[in-house]
């Protein structure tokens, strides 16, 4: 999926959050899934993809990013569970878009 996206994700159900902005949502998660860098997501062993956001730009992925960043972790949690409330791991989703 070679799209603008804001992300979230997350370690287990109400564990440890990530939130990231990318151009290529499927590879991107992939890394994540495989700890191909040294990162916040390798250490916290965060690899479920619970939340994301499909963008026209970049520029709006990274507006939003920034606007869930900002926001309380109680708002980040009211976000996933809206659309996802059991908390079901994405990829295999996305891997069929």
């Amino acid at each position: 999926m070679k799209k603008p996206a804001t992300y979230i994700i997350a370690n287990k159900q109400n564990g440890t959050l990530y939130t990231g902005v990318t151009s290529n949502l499927i590879q991107r998660i992939y890394q994540h899934k495989n700890n191909m860098e040294e990162s916040f997501t390798k250490k916290h062993d965060c690899k479920m993809l619970v939340y994301f956001e499909s963008h026209n730009t970049m520029q709006q992925a990274i507006i939003r990013e920034k606007q869930i960043k900002a926001g309380s972790r109680k708002k980040k949690l009211a976000l996933i569970e809206l659309l996802n409330p059991d908390w079901n791991d994405l990829y295999e989703e996305i891997l069929n878009y």
